[in-house]
């Protein structure tokens, strides 16, 4: 069972974890241990709840398919049971991460007296800047 939050869980045989050899360098252990994880979920056939679901296949991330299968790979670990819980806690991750709803962006306008602060300012600066130039006697 992995929880997502205090309502919601996932059932264990709705995850998909299939070990294999890892990739990159590690000597005779990475040729002969399966210890990379594999992991697959299904988040159409899932008994998530349809808000879960549709905030997920909105997603535009690119470890779900265009089935809407989550596909994780973890193999940072020298260990198969490592991998694994980095591959679960990386799914947690995303799931949460969908259901956040973002704040709507409201536009402000900037106040009367911080605009005259600016034009003074830069009319400062250019008075500055043209005292600069040559001296004509």
């Amino acid at each position: 069972m992995l929880f997502i939050s205090h309502a919601v869980s996932i059932p264990s045989d709705q995850l998909e974890l299939t070990a294999m050899r890892s990739q990159g360098a590690g000597g005779q252990n990475v040729n002969k241990v399966s210890s990379a994880i594999h992991l697959r979920f299904d988040i159409k056939a899932s008994t998530l709840p349809e808000f879960y679901k549709e905030r997920l296949l909105a997603l535009s991330d690119h470890r779900i398919t265009k089935d809407g299968i989550i596909i994780i790979k973890s193999q940072e670990h020298r260990s198969q049971e490592l991998n694994r819980q980095a591959a679960l806690d990386r799914l947690v991750t995303l799931i949460r991460s969908a259901i956040v709803i973002q704040k709507t962006r409201r536009a402000t306008k900037p106040s009367r007296s911080s605009q005259n602060k600016r034009m003074d300012k830069k009319t400062k600066h250019s008075k500055t800047k043209s005292m600069r130039g040559k001296v004509n006697y």
